[in-house]
């Protein structure tokens, strides 16, 4: 039996990197400018993408002041230069990365948004982070759909079934228990119910490679 899961992978927006609060701030500074006032019930709606989605519902909002896409266009846009600037970790998510690594786990970034907020990420945390990452833009159907999930473990020739992800959203819960991995789900703002292949915890600080070691055993018991 194995002692480990075969690899590790990371969202990227709300999981490993506190973006949510700028998120915000783009979004309701776009909608104000078409006389909407954007609240955390809009936020919460649109957790997790797609951005496309997110597009629709801002075009909606804002009395289709202006297409889906244009909204979807300028949110990338805005938040790219963002998070150029301000990308902090989330508690304990570096040094979680950073430990499993030294393990010997293979690890990826599995990101709903573009590769141009991606790329504006690791200018700040890191382009060398990871072994790899995958956006919406190395996907043909990005989250809730599996498909960024079944190529990160093709690229790290492991099978999904074996793997860890780590999601925050409902979109990237969907998009990891869909592809038949196993989920560590930490939500900030949506309500995430446990399951045979499903753990819920409040932050990455409450794990090491030690105890996800434990997990792994429990997990492979659970079934």
């Amino acid at each position: 039996m194995k002692s480990f899961f075969d690899a590790v992978f990371f969202d990227m927006d709300g999981l490993l990197v506190d973006s949510e609060p700028e998120w915000l701030k783009s979004e309701t500074e776009i909608t104000a400018g078409y006389g909407y006032q954007w609240t955390s019930a809009d936020q919460v709606a649109c957790l997790g993408g797609p951005l496309s989605r997110v597009g629709q519902y801002m075009h909606d909002k804002c009395n289709q002041a202006k297409s889906p896409e244009y909204f979807t266009q300028t949110l990338v846009r805005v938040q790219a230069e963002k998070m150029r600037s301000h990308t902090p970790f989330m508690p304990g998510a570096f040094e979680l990365v950073k430990e499993l690594q030294a393990n010997g786990v293979k690890t990826g970034l599995v990101s709903a948004s573009p590769r141009i907020i991606v790329d504006a990420v690791l200018d700040n945390v890191g382009a060398d982070l990871f072994p790899f990452t995958i956006s919406s833009d190395d996907v043909q159907r990005t989250k809730p759909y599996p498909d960024a999930y079944l190529k990160a473990a093709e690229l790290t020739a492991s099978q999904i079934s074996q793997c860890l992800v780590f999601e925050d959203s409902l979109t990237g819960v969907g998009a990891a228990t869909s592809s038949g991995a196993w989920l560590i789900a930490v939500p900030h703002l949506v309500k995430v119910d446990e399951s045979a292949r499903v753990r819920v915890i409040k932050s990455l600080e409450q794990l090491n490679f030690e105890m996800l070691q434990k997990l792994h055993a429990d997990f492979s018991t659970a079934i």
